[in-house]
């Protein structure tokens, strides 16, 4: 899938032509295409001058990055040991089976993102999941569908 490069333009053009701006612009481009695609790396390294190797070390060092196309909404379940023991990794297993995704990997249709994540500190609410910035709490299994149902 290609990507705008007007887009990427104009993602670019918010920001001044300096070393600092560089994580700004490579969140911006997170926000607007749900990923860091290549050819914005390649368009920052050209106009601000910089190796796209640097870039894409960025890119791969933080983990709010990600150089493949993400879902509309992320699916974090915590699989901290409160959770593990409430559950958690039978709801990875429901939403892997009902959703045809795998963990830390996109629905074919670009819906969601489904992630583990080791602890989110919520530990008195497990089994947790949260999806976007929204945290459900003592999720059952035979429940996450209905969750997610709410999510489009």
């Amino acid at each position: 899938m290609a990507v705008d490069i007007k887009k990427v333009d104009e993602v670019i053009s918010r920001y001044e032509k300096s070393d600092e701006s560089l994580l700004a612009i490579l969140q911006d481009f997170q926000k607007e295409f749900l990923y860091v695609p290549e050819e914005g790396m390649q368009r920052l390294s050209e106009l601000f001058d910089v190796p796209e190797s640097k870039i894409y070390a960025m890119g791969t060092f933080y983990k709010s990055l990600s150089l493949v196309p993400r879902g509309r909404h992320t699916i974090k379940v915590c699989t901290g040991t409160a959770c593990h023991l409430k559950g958690a990794n039978q709801i990875i297993d429901t939403v892997e089976r009902e959703l045809g995704v795998k963990r830390n990997s996109t629905t074919a249709d670009g819906r969601f993102t489904l992630e583990s994540v080791n602890c989110v500190g919520a530990c008195a609410m497990a089994p947790l999941v949260v999806v976007d910035e929204d945290y459900h709490g003592q999720v059952r299994t035979s429940k996450i569908m209905d969750v997610l149902k709410k999510y489009k």
